[in-house]
């Protein structure tokens, strides 16, 4: 950048620093990147460019008086969820938001951590990427999944990265990468067909080296896992092992029932059992979102337009998940909060990433549980109440090096955000015996 267009664009940075409040920072990010693609015809799109959340006054407005004006439906005819979100549940989450929440927080919680932008096979990409202060800290990059966010993973932020400020020593120190996806919360829109996992852990590659990390770990559940399984299997050599929850360990033979209805062979194994009755249940009765987004993400342009439309279809992801989040509205938090739900959810109305996120599934080609055939070391998270609880015997057979295996005594699917300090002990454990060696 030549010295005449360099300070053309710190004055118009000066400028622009007061009218911050009328648009977001990405906005203004962008309008910097073309003045200096029109000023002198060449723009570094792979820099790491700092980046700031603001949304306007009048957005937060909006967004009040669409929740104030729900057409409601009547109320479902049976007295518990299986009809889906029940009325109730959705109602008292309404009358939060429209009165008492307040998403300027959680705007503070995400600009208090250093948040970059970067250009990715021509998409940017936003991330957040805290370093520790310790020594031979272990870089770890962890991707959340839908209808997630960065959001699950801000409550581990400190406590991986400040272990002794948290109970640790300096040896469980992590510097931490957490992307939003593409399509997802800041990260830009792709314009193209084909982002699927596969893709996306070629960006996390990439950004990882750019990043100058030589060696590191990752960290991924829901998407992230398919994410993360799939940069085990590109397998580069900065990437020492990976940690999954909701992993992919059903065997061929157990698939195979499961796709036919059939039941459950009597030689499994009680915590096999356990496994094979969640996912009957799930591919049953709970894959209804899922096969949405997979064969008509664009359809959904009702939960683009209506915000209550839009949480309703986030907390109806799992039965459990659904269930414990209806309980929060109910005045019993257990791991999430009000704010905790509706910070997520807000996030995916501002960024306007309902279908955009949804796409996705219908990008995605692998078949979610099954086994890719790993073969770097592995560690499994497993959550009583997750989808279904993976047994260790199959997470032995799908990962061949498995460093790590265990069930936590709580938590779900969102295993950071419902139980952070319970995922810091678990990151701290799984990657010890690496750390030594």
């Amino acid at each position: 950048m030549s010295k005449e267009v360099g300070m053309t664009r710190r004055r118009f940075v000066g400028a622009a620093v007061s009218s911050l409040a009328a648009g977001s920072l990405l906005t203004l990010s962008r309008r910097l990147d073309a003045m200096t693609d029109s000023a002198t015809g060449i723009a570094d799109k792979t820099a790491i460019r700092p980046f700031k959340v603001h949304y306007p006054d009048s957005d937060l407005a909006d967004l009040k008086r669409r929740v104030q004006a729900t057409r409601w439906p009547d109320k479902e005819l049976v007295g518990d969820s299986s009809q889906g979100v029940q009325l109730a549940t959705m109602q008292a989450l309404a009358k939060y938001w429209a009165t008492d929440y307040d998403w300027r927080k959680a705007e503070a919680r995400i600009n208090s951590l250093p948040n970059f932008m970067t250009e990715i096979d021509g998409v940017d990409i936003h991330f957040i990427h805290v370093k520790s202060k310790h020594e031979n800290a272990l870089a770890m990059i962890v991707t959340h999944g839908w209808p997630g966010s960065i959001l699950e993973q801000i409550k581990i932020v400190e406590p991986l990265t400040d272990p002794t400020k948290f109970g640790g020593t300096p040896s469980d120190a992590f510097d931490l990468v957490i992307p939003s996806m593409p399509g997802y919360g800041f990260s830009g829109k792709p314009t193209q067909l084909g982002w699927d996992p596969i893709r996306i852990a070629k960006a996390w590659i990439v950004l990882m080296d750019r990043l100058g990390y030589t060696r590191y770990v990752a960290q991924g559940g829901d998407w992230g896992d398919a994410v993360t399984e799939q940069m085990g299997l590109i397998a580069p050599k900065a990437l020492a092992a990976i940690h999954v929850s909701m992993p992919a360990t059903v065997p061929a033979d157990i698939a195979k029932l499961l796709a036919e209805g059939a039941p459950a062979p009597a030689t499994l194994a009680p915590d096999e059992r356990n496994a094979y009755d969640q996912l009957t249940d799930f591919y049953a009765n709970g894959l209804g979102y899922a096969n949405e987004m997979a064969k008509r993400p664009q359809t959904l342009y009702g939960i683009a337009d209506s915000p209550v439309g839009l949480a309703a279809w986030i907390l109806d992801h799992d039965i459990r998940a659904m269930e414990m989040m209806s309980r929060v509205f109910a005045g019993k938090p257990e791991g999430l909060t009000r704010d905790d739900i509706l910070d997520n959810v807000t996030l995916y109305w501002l960024t306007n990433t309902a279908i955009s996120s949804a796409r996705l599934y219908w990008e995605n080609k692998l078949v979610f549980f099954q086994p890719k055939g790993v073969q770097i070391p592995v560690a499994v998270l497993v959550g009583p109440t997750d989808i279904h609880a993976a047994p260790r015997s199959w997470a032995e057979k799908a990962y061949p090096k498995l460093i790590h295996f265990n069930t936590l005594p709580k938590g779900g699917h969102f295993a950071a955000w419902e139980q952070p300090k319970l995922f810091v002990d678990e990151m701290r454990a799984s990657f010890k015996t690496l750390r030594q060696t």
